[in-house]
């Protein structure tokens, strides 16, 4: 699977494509380029796919991120922030959660990251000069506010915006909605969506406090807030003025009824807090679909 690592070399920002898990490729890469910190987004997400594959997302995931710390190490690059998920965290015994929370993750895909943050922890333990920020992001929606970048997944997408979006642009007739018999106030699962601009604030909030406190951090990237699955097809209704035709599944295998964050230590540590409401990231997700109904 191909993967993209950012190498900046002077002023000049060049894409190299290579397999993560390719660690000579990594080694080469790093060899060239002055790099300060890594940002590691590249992985398989898909909640159900990995039910069905989880010896993948084991390889691709956890294989992935050994070979990177592997060509990190040897070419002295001791800073990474890392995307972890929600999804470590399971079925929640009590919301909102807190980093503290018991870590049980229910499905293939969230014990690949528990799998992850322990081998982080593990390796700054063995070298005192790494340092990492593990973020456990909740449910990333939206666009850039000016429509040129958004979200264009292969196939039928696997979360709910894109979903939403396809229906609404008449890319796809329905949305299909995994489960309306949940315990919560209509039936759907709930859900902590933060907008990608303040994920991607997040970010960089993240990398200041690594060079700036020199030790790791663990910590919630979320709104703090849960909105069910009806809620969030509502605000996508009034952001594009079109009616979302629905059509309700069974639910999906290791999927929760509700999931919201406790981003109180973000606030605190990193100064960093969400501040774009659902209606804004609808807007942003309508206003990139409509300029490009089919995609890039």
């Amino acid at each position: 699977m191909l993967e993209r690592l950012c190498a900046l070399t002077g002023a000049e920002i060049r894409f190299e494509p290579l397999d993560l898990r390719n660690r000579e490729a990594l080694e080469a890469l790093l060899a060239e380029a002055r790099v300060d910190a890594v940002v590691h987004f590249a992985g398989l997400k898909a909640v159900g796919e990995s039910v069905e594959k989880p010896l993948l997302y084991y390889e691709n995931n956890v294989g992935g991120t050994i070979a990177l710390l592997q060509a990190m190490a040897a070419h002295g690059v001791r800073s990474l922030v890392f995307s972890s998920s929600a999804t470590v965290y399971g079925d929640p015994e009590r919301l909102p959660i807190p980093e503290d929370h018991a870590l049980r993750p229910t499905n293939p895909y969230g014990k690949s990251k528990l799998m992850i943050e322990h081998l982080l922890a593990d390796h700054a333990a063995s070298d005192p000069a790494f340092r990492y920020a593990a973020l456990r992001y909740f449910n990333p929606i939206g666009a850039h506010p000016s429509g040129r970048i958004g979200e264009d997944p292969r196939g039928i997408p696997n979360n709910l915006l894109p979903f939403v979006a396809q229906v609404a642009v008449g890319k796809l007739p329905a949305l299909k909605v995994f489960g309306n018999d949940y315990a919560t106030s209509d039936g759907t699962g709930v859900r902590d969506y933060i907008h990608v601009m303040d994920l991607a604030r997040g970010h960089v909030a993240a990398l200041d406090y690594l060079s700036r406190k020199k030790h790791s951090i663990t910590c919630n990237l979320g709104a703090g807030r849960g909105y069910s699955v009806l809620e969030v097809v509502k605000a996508f209704e009034r952001a594009s003025g079109r009616k979302v035709p629905l059509e309700f599944a069974a639910r999906r295998a290791g999927d929760v009824a509700a999931s919201y964050a406790d981003p109180s230590l973000a606030a605190a540590r990193l100064g960093w807090k969400a501040a774009l409401d659902i209606d804004a990231m609808c807007r942003d997700v309508w206003r990139w679909q409509s300029q490009n109904p089919h995609g890039y």
